[in-house]
């Protein structure tokens, strides 16, 4: 299908972008929800100059729920369907705690993207059928759990790829919960592995850290693929709650698999989101 209305967070660069631009090339009315707004529309009107194709923007900053309420209340005043929701953008590296007081890497990667799902999901409703395709990563095999305790706390580690870890556990484990909960609806939800990218997410990883861990990664372009692949693929129009990695379906870690921990996880996060 073309001519919809898709939605991707952090999508002025890296995968994000070169997901955006296929989306636009094919028609469907594309939506980029940043923290950088006025370089995203910087960016969106050189693509139209040198494409045609038109990328809308919004301002996102998944570190505070303010900004994400202010995001997802802007969407719904279009009153359209969304059709496709991509929750893309994710940072690591960077050792700190969101605004809204958070482990970094925790609260961006996942706690943004559901409280931004759960806002959007009349939107997704409304277009009868609908997809959450939410990038997680395969470093979620080296997360053994949650810490419920440190991820309100700032990033502990020097790396902050512990942390990031857990964020990405909770990415796979939070789709799988969603698609449970939205069974019979016509939302269905996947997450994913885009492989390893040399991506903005690294950016905060201090050097020669991050040149030593990006080098050899994947184009944006191929991380883009499998996010692609899982929001458009006809033939998952049937599967819900999977995990995907070079466009094929993969089985996730033993602790993403635990249902018990991502009701926990799903009954802290609506906790978490809604005090905040």
């Amino acid at each position: 299908m073309t001519g919809q209305n898709i939605l991707i967070t952090g999508a002025n660069t890296g995968i994000g972008l070169a997901t955006a631009r296929v989306f636009a090339s094919r028609g469907d009315r594309v939506f980029v929800a940043c923290r950088d707004d006025a370089g995203a529309r910087a960016l969106s009107e050189r693509i139209q100059q040198e494409s045609g194709y038109r990328l809308e923007v919004f301002a996102l900053d998944l570190a505070r729920f303010e900004s994400v309420r202010g995001c997802a209340e802007q969407f719904a005043r279009l009153a359209i369907p969304l059709h496709v929701l991509i929750n893309n953008a994710g940072v690591a590296g960077k050792r700190a705690r969101t605004a809204s007081g958070f482990e970094l890497a925790f609260g961006v990667n996942h706690l943004g993207h559901f409280l931004l799902t759960q806002l959007l999901l009349p939107q997704l409703r409304a277009a009868g059928r609908a997809r959450v395709v939410t990038l997680a990563s395969k470093a979620h095999y080296a997360a053994p759990g949650i810490d419920w305790n440190a991820v309100t706390k700032k990033t502990r580690t020097i790396t902050g790829l512990a942390e990031y870890s857990a964020s990405k556990l909770a990415n796979v484990l939070f789709s799988a919960e969603l698609a449970r909960r939205l069974a019979g609806t016509g939302i269905t939800t996947y997450s994913l592995h885009p492989g390893v990218v040399a991506s903005d997410a690294w950016r905060h990883m201090p050097q020669p850290a991050r040149w030593f861990y990006t080098r050899g990664m994947l184009t944006p372009e191929q991380g883009a693929l499998t996010s692609i692949y899982c929001a458009t693929a006809p033939e998952l129009a049937a599967e819900s709650g999977l995990y995907y990695d070079d466009q094929r379906q993969k089985v996730p870690s033993e602790p993403a698999q635990d249902r018990a921990l991502a009701a926990e996880l799903w009954d802290r996060s609506v906790e978490w989101t809604r005090a905040s």
